[in-house]
């Protein structure tokens, strides 16, 4: 496994570029360092992405997120940056990026970050009978 990162996210040609459907990612070895103390920031993201023309490919993501192991940032400020990357690169129809920080003095942080190409409207959500969500079955 190659050990260096990389700042750029490669990308690939959406497969089914007339039909909304969602990417979802989940990246639970996220780190950065504390522009205050050097210490270590631990996160996991939640990458949530609707797709126009390109799909990010996942290797590069990978090295791209490594990255940021031994840069310092606020998490505010490392979130936003990773989805205005993923933004410009990919340029979805909507992505939602949630990074969700490990407890730090007994406080845990929650960025979530969202993005709509502008004129883009979700598709209304169709029921199907017979059908509950998890979360109505849990009860």
């Amino acid at each position: 496994m190659p050990s260096s990162t990389a700042k750029n996210l490669e990308v690939f040609s959406n497969p089914a570029p007339d039909r909304d459907y969602h990417i979802h990612m989940e990246i639970p070895e996220f780190t950065c360092l504390c522009p205050k103390t050097g210490q270590p920031d631990f996160a996991t993201l939640i990458l949530d992405y609707l797709p126009d023309r390109k799909c990010v490919e996942l290797k590069s993501l990978k090295l791209y997120i490594w990255s940021y192991r031994n840069e310092g940032a606020f998490h505010e400020a490392v979130t936003n940056r990773i989805a205005d990357d993923l933004v410009a690169a990919l340029k979805p129809k909507y992505l939602r990026l949630t990074a969700k920080f490990n407890v730090r003095g007994g406080i845990f942080t929650n960025v979530v970050v969202e993005h709509r190409k502008s004129g883009w409207k979700p598709l209304p959500t169709i029921e199907v009978a017979g059908f509950e969500s998890q979360s109505a079955t849990r009860g």
